[in-house]
């Protein structure tokens, strides 16, 4: 008789690299997180990979930590090569990856407390 074998996921998936071009050392990520500073994680994260099976789910890029600044909303999955000069020349210093949709208005809210939903994980 075979064994069953159960795999839970968590949902999304963001692989982190410290090279560009995903390369270098990585980190696996899942769930629904923000990054208040992408330098504390690998000294520096410079390419990504953000996977889910939920099309709405949703990267938030911050041009400053904290979730301050500029910001770009990507939907779905997303491979990003290189991390720099990604938002009107600036590069991404923040982010926050969830399997939710996240509207423009939830994230200028975030942006102007710094705080994320609740059930986040803050990295």
């Amino acid at each position: 008789m075979k064994k069953q074998v159960s795999i839970s996921q968590t949902y999304p998936r963001l692989r982190v690299f410290d090279e560009e071009n995903f390369r270098g050392r990585r980190r696996t990520l899942r769930g629904n997180l923000g990054i208040r500073d992408l330098d504390n994680i690998l000294d520096g994260i410079e390419s990504l990979s953000f996977f889910s099976t939920n099309p709405n789910a949703t990267l938030v890029l911050f041009t400053r930590t904290r979730f301050r600044g500029n910001f770009r909303i990507l939907r779905g999955n997303r491979s990003i090569r290189d991390l720099d000069d990604l938002i009107g020349g600036n590069d991404v210093e923040s982010l926050i990856s969830t399997n939710q949709r996240l509207t423009i208005a939830q994230v200028r809210e975030i942006r102007r407390t710094g705080r994320l939903p609740q059930g986040y994980r803050l990295i």
